[in-house]
């Protein structure tokens, strides 16, 4: 059996499957640049949610196109659109696309989607180590950061694939935009730490009383606390600044993904929940402080543990499997405001303005 990436026959097509949050595509940029940089003239294309769309032009020099994926059931991130399916699967096997590679977890559920694309040849993680195929299907590893995981993966289909380094490109227009909120805030970089408080599902969210007191706690040693987050998470950060006792700054909905990324990029701390700006400000090269509530942090944290400090509590019940906690919230709980402090201390001296 040939492999997936046939020397004699390079791929002028590629459907790449991750139909998968903000955070979780960032964390494959490592393993889409390695594609690109061995396939500098097919055309890729991302299978993934209708938010992708600014992913994919933002990594334009990666992702030719964004196919919308329709979702199913099992799949959480999106609401799915069962009678889409079918018209989907028939579009995409009109594609006829030579590689359809599946980067969506172990292929328990996706490698019957990617079969159905069509493709000359496919190929990905399998959930089984007996379906493994040289150059082909990689078994699944369970204990592996994200970033690194699909790097292996590149490997094992014979590609060239070790800069596991995250990237996150900003515009001049996005970079204009940050010092805008800045001067209409008051706000200087070189005092500032973002919070942000929210996160897609309340189990990885830490309290938000804990949150308050450390931003009291920095507010009275002289730092700017500035909040973000989506439209949406604004009832969060209003109620947050009703528990702080100093006025912090509300920038909740203010904010295009661009324009965050480069205000954490300027600022001098983010503080946040293991979400997807915390792999934004990994690859900004923004030092943080992270409070990993029911993730899996082998998997999810930011591989530079020194700039990026990652706070959790190790417990039977992680990875944690409901949106919202059953028994009390103990992985956040257990994470203390000392704690969070400590390290926003430390990174607050090791920081440069």
């Amino acid at each position: 059996m040939n492999p997936l990436f046939d020397p004699a026959r390079p791929p002028a097509t590629i459907a790449v499957f991750r139909a998968l949050q903000l955070g979780d595509l960032l964390c494959a940029v490592p393993a889409l640049r390695a594609l690109r940089r061995a396939f500098p003239r097919a055309h890729v294309a991302l299978v993934g949610l209708t938010e992708a769309g600014e992913f994919r032009d933002r990594f334009a020099g990666y992702l030719d196109e964004l196919i919308v994926f329709p979702g199913i059931a099992e799949f959480p991130e999106q609401a799915a659109r069962p009678e889409e399916l079918s018209d989907f699967f028939r579009r995409m096997r009109l594609r006829r696309f030579d590689v359809a590679l599946q980067m969506h977890g172990s292929g328990d559920r996706s490698n019957p989607i990617v079969e159905q694309f069509g493709a000359g040849r496919r190929g990905g993680f399998v959930p089984e180590a007996e379906a493994a195929i040289p150059g082909l299907r990689m078994p699944w590893p369970a204990r592996m950061p994200e970033p690194r995981r699909y790097l292996a993966l590149l490997r094992h289909l014979g590609l060239d694939a070790g800069d596991e380094s995250l990237e996150f490109p900003c515009t001049e227009a996005d970079r204009r935009d940050a010092q805008r909120l800045l001067k209409e805030h008051g706000l200087d970089p070189g005092r500032l730490v973002l919070m942000h408080v929210g996160a897609r599902l309340p189990s990885r969210r830490w309290p938000l009383e804990r949150y308050a007191e450390v931003a009291d706690a920095l507010s009275r040693q002289g730092w700017q606390v500035a909040l973000t987050g989506t439209g949406a998470e604004r009832p969060m950060t209003a109620e947050l600044r009703r528990r702080s006792a100093f006025p912090l700054v509300d920038l909740c909905g203010e904010t295009t993904l661009g324009s965050l990324a480069a205000l954490v990029r300027c600022a001098r701390l983010l503080v946040c929940n293991d979400t997807g700006i915390s792999h934004v400000a990994a690859a900004m090269g923004a030092p943080s402080v992270v409070v990993a509530c029911g993730s899996d942090t082998e998997r999810w944290a930011p591989l530079d543990r020194r700039r990026h400090a990652v706070l959790h509590a190790e417990l039977p019940c992680r990875p944690c499997a409901f949106d919202t906690c059953p028994i009390g919230h103990p992985c956040a709980t257990a994470v203390t405001v000392p704690q969070v402090l400590d390290q926003a201390r430390r990174q607050l001296e090791e920081a440069r303005p």
